[in-house]
């Protein structure tokens, strides 16, 4: 697939893919998290101490320049970045 050159549609287009891993992801979390039990109680504290570790790292990232250096590089570092634990969470969840 050819890449676009428009920036921003890419970005438009990761965002809405992001998107739909993420309500996939929510989705999955919902029904360990109905479950109950140990392994609910395990899938709270994980997502409770990701969303944390997501607060502080990715400003960290930004600040530091390891996302890009201007505002279309610095989003797409953004989502990328919080696809790659997305996607984790949604292999990790669809096994078990």
């Amino acid at each position: 697939m050819a890449r676009r050159k428009d920036p921003w549609t890419t970005l438009a287009f990761d965002s809405w893919a992001l998107g739909m891993e993420a309500s996939a992801v929510i989705g999955l979390r919902m029904m360990k998290l109905a479950a109950g039990g140990a392994a609910a109680q395990a899938e709270a504290q994980l997502m409770v101490s990701e969303k944390v570790a997501a607060g502080l790292t990715l400003p960290m990232l930004a600040a530091t320049g390891k996302l890009g250096a201007t505002g279309p590089a610095i989003a797409s570092g953004s989502l990328a970045h919080l696809r790659r634990k997305v996607r984790a969470n949604r292999r990790r969840l669809s096994k078990g």
